[in-house]
């Protein structure tokens, strides 16, 4: 990826942003369920990342509802395909089962709650499971930062353990791979930066560079655990001798948890004034997944961040024996 710094003071400057839609139009469109698109935010995103190129919506869902948010936004829905199902539960396993039957190669979130979503896609039986366990990566380009950062998992697991976190970790360097950082620096975040007994999240970062060394984890530069300022400040990580490949240079920052990873993504987003995208990894298809609170920007980069996902990954997943 190229690495630009934002040039606009106190705002960003969108060049992560436009560099990754511009790869991903050059790319032909990507059959895409949208799941339960019932409102003018879910069905307005899939319109316009139609509109741009990027995907081949298929609305999943209760025929009056999303016509009738359609009508009330101002969109056009008549060229998309629609799988006219009774009610969010229905069009999750619609979506799911378009999926599996190669009908779709993404699966994007509209106006459900991402467990019901989720709940599909890890059906041992009808699901997308796959032998890698399903995680979130954001990434964000920030304000005066000169690298984007892959911050995971903030949206799927809660308190993963030690396996699960081996994971998050390959799924993010595999993404960080499709997003041309060739060797990215993997953060093992924790509150300090030697290892601890009393703290777990220490003891993990600890064991996850030795399964790097060992080969259980491949494609990245491991480091950890570092706390937050140590992981993306040079001057920071200087001020406490650590001596790191990765130490103020992160690409990726694995947190310990859902709710600290939830906090510094937002954190990030809305106080730090950065550009995101979401996306699900692991499961046999990349998934789309927004928030209400997000806007068009990040939606359409998502999707972006999918579709490169989709066109160009060879992922290292498969479904379970």
């Amino acid at each position: 990826m190229d690495q630009q710094q934002s040039t606009a003071p106190g705002g960003p400057s969108h060049a992560w942003y436009l560099s990754v839609l511009d790869r991903a139009r050059g790319l032909p469109a990507v059959a895409t369920a949208v799941v339960h698109p019932v409102d003018a935010l879910s069905l307005g995103a899939a319109a316009e990342a139609a509109q741009l190129g990027l995907i081949a919506p298929i609305l999943v869902g209760p025929r009056a509802r999303i016509e009738a948010a359609a009508v009330a936004a101002g969109i056009d829905i008549s060229r998309f395909p629609l799988e006219d199902v009774p009610h969010s539960h229905a069009a999750a396993a619609r979506a799911v089962e378009l999926v599996r039957a190669g009908d779709a190669g993404l699966l994007m979130k509209g106006a459900l709650h991402t467990d019901e979503l989720m709940h599909e896609v890890m059906a041992s039986a009808t699901g997308l499971r796959t032998e890698r366990r399903v995680s979130h990566v954001y990434l964000m380009d920030l304000p005066d930062h000169d690298r984007p950062l892959l911050v995971t998992d903030a949206a799927i697991n809660i308190a993963p353990d030690l396996e699960d976190k081996r994971d998050i970790v390959q799924n993010a360097i595999d993404l960080a791979h499709v997003m041309r950082i060739d060797a990215p620096r993997v953060a093992l975040l924790s509150a300090v930066e030697t290892v601890n007994p009393k703290l777990q999240s220490t003891l993990d970062a600890a064991a996850l560079c030795k399964m790097a060394d060992r080969g259980q984890i491949v494609g990245g530069v491991l480091d950890g655990p570092l706390a937050f300022d140590n992981a993306i400040s040079i001057d920071a990580a200087r001020e406490k001798g650590i001596v790191s490949p990765v130490a103020g240079q992160a690409d990726i920052l694995v947190v310990p948890d859902l709710v600290s990873g939830n906090i510094l993504a937002k954190m990030l987003t809305f106080v730090a004034m950065a550009d995101a995208a979401g996306v699900v990894l692991g499961a046999r298809v990349p998934i789309i997944l927004t928030s209400r609170a997000d806007n068009e920007r990040t939606r359409i980069a998502s999707c972006a961040v999918a579709v490169l996902m989709s066109r160009e990954a060879v992922l290292a997943v498969k479904p379970p024996a």
